[in-house]
């Protein structure tokens, strides 16, 4: 992880590869409970497409209009710029957001007392 010796490459890379398997196991299950379930109602009613027109796997990209990966991008870049941005205790990974990034739920709650 740190061919350069640099400790800050190493703290930095580690905690993206932490991001990135997160991101990994979200695709994952994104990729999965569609073989299940749908949403009701409609993706883009302006487009007149609906959750159960979306195929799965890869071919849904084409699928969601422009507009919708805007929105999805957006969304991402401000989860990652105003919630995962700091480190708690420079633990990698650990940015205080606690459970799916709500600080309300898990030890990270503030009526929790953490057991250690």
């Amino acid at each position: 992880l740190s061919a350069s010796g640099s400790n800050f490459d190493y703290k930095r890379r580690r905690e993206v590869e932490l991001k990135h398997g997160r991101v990994c196991m979200f695709a994952t299950i994104g990729y999965m409970v569609p073989e299940y379930t749908r949403l009701p109602g409609f993706l883009s009613p302006s487009y007149g497409v609906q959750f159960t027109d979306v195929p799965n796997g890869l071919s849904a990209l084409s699928k969601v209009p422009a507009l919708g990966w805007c929105q999805i991008v957006a969304f991402a870049g401000l989860i990652e710029l105003n919630v995962y941005n700091e480190q708690i205790d420079g633990e990698p990974g650990n940015y205080g957001a606690g459970f799916l990034g709500i600080r309300s739920i898990g030890l990270m709650s503030p009526g929790f007392k953490d057991p250690e």
